[in-house]
This record gives C-alpha cells, structure tokens and sequence, in this order.
C-alpha cells in the first residue's frame, strides 16, 4: 500500500480507509448500529447501505439518548477556499436526510477565517466564496427554521466568547502533535480549533442544558473534533458524536480525492454542460485499450472513476449499480456509452441544483446568521 496523507488541510494519495480507522481510533459502521438507524427512518440513506458513511464515533450513545427521548442537532460546515465541487455536497446532503428524518436543527459553519489563515487567500476572498457556498448548500433544501449558517468573522461576538473556554484547555504542545504544527505556523491556526470546537456545543449554551451533537463530516476533519472530544466533558457539556464519510474520489483516477486546486479532477456545482461533457469524456476508466479486447476481457470498476460517480452520487439504486459493475466486467458495458449516461445525469443534476442555487439568492438571509 503506498503512503497517504489524511490531514484537515491536505488529503493524497490511496486513502486505505481501515488503516485510517485504526489510525485515528474511530469505529466502523457495524450493521447493528444501521439497523438501529432504519427503526426511526424506516430507510437507510444510500450514503450508509453503500458504506460512503463508514465510521463513528459515539453514534451508539446519540441513539441511545434519542431513544430516551433527548433529540440531537446536527453541525457540520465548509472551508471557503473556492467553488464547491459534488464531493463536498455529500456532508451536506447526508445532513439534510438526517434532518428530515429527526426533525433536528442544524448548524453550519463556513470558516472563511480559516483559509484565510491557512491559505494564500485574503478576507474578501475567503468571505465572497463564503456567500457563494451558502447558496450551494441552501440549494439542498434544508429546512430554513431549523438550519442555521454563519460565516465565522460574522458571529465572531459569539464563537470568541465560547473559543477561548476550549483554547485555555488547549496547550501547543497537543495541537502541534495533532496536526503536525511547526514553530513557523501562524498562531491564528492555531488557536483554530478552538472556534471549530464551538458549535459542538453551541446549542447547549444557547439552551442553558446539554444537549447532543451529532457532526457528520469528511474524515479529513476529524482530528479537530478528537481535540474537541477531550475538552468538552471539562467545560461540561456532552462530547460531539461524529459520523465519517469517505472522500469523492477524483475524475483522474487512482484513487485520489477530488481536489479544488486541480480543477479536471471534479465536477463543481457552477460548471456548465460544456464543462461536464469535457470532463467526463476525459475521465480515466478501468476500460480496455480497444474496444475489442474489452468485449473479451471486460473492464474494471474497481479503479474506474467513471463507476465511482455512479456508485457515491448517480446510480439509481443497488439493482443498477449492481448490472453496471457486471456488464463492466462481462465486457458487455463499453465506457463510452458509460460515460454518457453518467455526464447527462450530471448534466440534469446540475441544471437542477443551479436552478436552486439562484433562488437561494433569494433565501440566503433566513439562513444566515450574525452578530
């Protein structure tokens, strides 16, 4: 297995996801905890039957305080560093089911102070792709009395008050293990996780009681929740449940992410028809060198992206997926013919979503909040 990296900041190479389970100490998703799932949402989300949503932590204590009758809300959120691509929709779309079928409320941060920190970006960079980004989640069809989206240099009165209670149980020494800071890191990032900790546990200040948390985010992030996972019993609140998903893999194969910085590697929610038909007509597949030997040999699904996409966002349902990944195999299923079926998916779901997205433009106030 060759080196990967799984950092809040950088994801490369084959991510080998047990090895990351083991690594960062999360639990896999067993069968058990999805049955207990389906008992209140009577269906699984195709993110949990699929195992595109893989890994917990404290998933089991969530269910068991919402079977005591303790409802649970929901935070996740997006680093603004550009246009958002269909990989980073999937927390966000994963959420929104959640909060359909337990009725919660959810809270979503857009850290623009982040990549301004982090990035060579500048405040009204970061702050602009914060808007555009609301309107992409808005898009989903989140529930505007129950979703609550703030950008963090706009509800800083709020966050700073609750970041400094965590940051003065933070010592440099625990953040510099855990993300691998150096001396030459600027103090803004780290002092970071403090404020990515906050809305873990803003309800519960907001409320005057504890009330539970469930964060479902890229696995990527993980390591800030692991930090506010130790920090919180010590302020008194309840430590955040998390449930992890995997990452979208990139159009160009090899089982990398898509990446924002490489933008031939995703589809993004603002590209055109013309850019998806490109995309997809170039995007690397497990086919055979002719068609011929195709037919006799049949392709792999296993390393083709092309199937990837079916698998993580447009097919159907399991019976589908399931003829596509043989009549790959069998050589039946030619990657051309593949491939156009999946752009003019994209391409309807695109239109779809973009249509949403302007009338968001509309919306955007109802969700937003400031101080």
């Amino acid at each position: 297995m060759k080196d990967f990296v799984v950092t809040p900041w950088e994801v490369k190479g084959e991510v080998d996801y047990e090895k990351l389970i083991k690594e960062f100490g999360i639990s896999p998703l067993t069968q058990e905890l999805l049955e207990r799932i389906k008992k209140h949402t009577k269906e699984l989300h195709p993110f949990l039957e699929r195992k595109i949503f893989f890994a917990h932590r404290d998933l089991d204590w969530i269910l068991d305080m919402y079977e005591k009758g303790e409802k649970f809300y929901l935070y996740t959120g997006r680093g603004p560093s550009g246009e958002m691509h269909l990989g980073h929709l999937l927390p966000f779309i994963f959420t929104k089911w959640l909060q359909d079928k337990f009725d919660a409320k959810v809270y979503i941060q857009i850290t623009d102070d982040e990549k301004f920190l982090f990035k060579n970006l500048t405040l009204e960079q970061t702050k602009k792709f914060g808007y555009s980004n609301a309107l992409d989640i808005i898009a989903l069809g989140f529930d505007k009395k129950k979703t609550f989206i703030f950008l963090d240099t706009e509800y800083s009165k709020t966050l700073y008050e609750q970041a400094i209670k965590v940051a003065k149980h933070l010592t440099f020494s625990t953040v510099k293990a855990t993300f691998g800071f150096t001396n030459e890191t600027n103090v803004g990032a780290i002092f970071f996780t403090s404020v990515q900790a906050v809305p873990a546990f803003l309800e519960s200040v907001k409320e005057g009681r504890n009330v539970p948390c469930l964060v479902p985010l890229g696995v990527d992030q993980d390591p800030h929740f692991r930090l506010a996972r130790d920090v919180l019993p010590k302020l008194g609140f309840y430590k955040p449940a998390v449930i992890h998903s995997k990452f979208f893999p990139s159009l160009l194969g090899k089982n990398a992410k898509m990446s924002a910085s490489e933008p031939n590697s995703a589809i993004f929610t603002t590209d055109s028809e013309e850019d998806v038909d490109r995309k997809i007509k170039n995007a690397f597949t497990g086919g055979a060198t002719t068609i011929k030997e195709q037919k006799e040999k049949g392709g792999n699904p296993e390393v083709c992206s092309v199937y990837s996409y079916y698998y993580f966002l447009f097919g159907k349902d399991e019976k589908e997926l399931k003829q596509i990944y043989e009549d790959c195999k069998s050589g039946k299923r030619l990657c051309g013919e593949c491939k156009q079926i999946l752009a003019e998916r994209i391409k309807k779901f695109l239109k779809e979503h973009q249509r949403k997205r302007e009338e968001a433009k509309k919306e955007i106030d109802k969700f937003l909040i400031k101080d």
